[in-house]
């Protein structure tokens, strides 16, 4: 029998509850068997390096989805290290799980520059797009997109990591467990 499988893939630096509430809406509606959050080594799209380890980006993972049994981690990209490219990520999971359908999570940003991803004729005969709802965005493209509404929560790891180096509380943004860890570590400031 062929596996539906979710894939949130993102730097989680740190991980919070849009990644997470994301992830269980596209779960409910599509009725998937499982999502795999996939943390980039080093996404092509993102020019600043970060201050914490991909290590402690999956530790903080773990600590986020422990208390979901449809949720786990895929660290492909990690144990790969270097430029991470969809492409090359999803044609390697194919190869090892061919009994595996994908449904690539993402934003609606990233659905408007869908176009310009790396070789994304190929890619979008590999998995099925899943588009979920972000304000300012339209969820259209010229690739097959499957599109979920989820709550319009204004969460981003950026503006985590800039409360926490201004001092501010960043408790009910992300799990209190990932906090004490973030603490625990001296991340981001804390």
């Amino acid at each position: 029998m062929t596996k539906r499988v979710g894939i949130l893939g993102g730097t989680f630096d740190p991980p919070h509850f849009g990644h997470l509430i994301i992830a269980n809406e596209v779960l409910q509606q599509l009725n998937l068997d499982e999502i795999q959050f996939l943390p980039n080594y080093k996404p092509p799209h993102k020019l600043k390096a970060s201050s914490t380890t991909a290590e402690q980006r999956v530790e903080m993972l773990k600590i986020a989805i422990k208390n979901n049994q449809s949720f786990s981690i895929e660290t492909i990209e990690i144990e790969r290290k270097g430029t991470s490219y969809t492409f090359d990520t999803m044609s390697e999971l194919k190869r090892r799980n061919p009994e595996v359908d994908y449904y690539f999570i993402i934003g609606a940003d990233m659905v408007e520059s869908l176009s310009k991803w790396y070789k994304i004729d190929d890619l979008s005969q590999m998995v099925q797009f899943v588009g979920v709802s972000r304000p300012g965005y339209l969820l259209k493209s010229e690739y097959p997109i499957i599109t979920i509404e989820v709550p319009l929560i204004e969460i981003s790891s950026s503006s985590i990591r800039n409360k926490c180096e201004d001092g501010k509380s960043v408790q009910y943004f992300l799990p209190d467990k990932v906090i004490r860890y973030m603490k625990e570590n001296h991340l981001y400031g804390l």
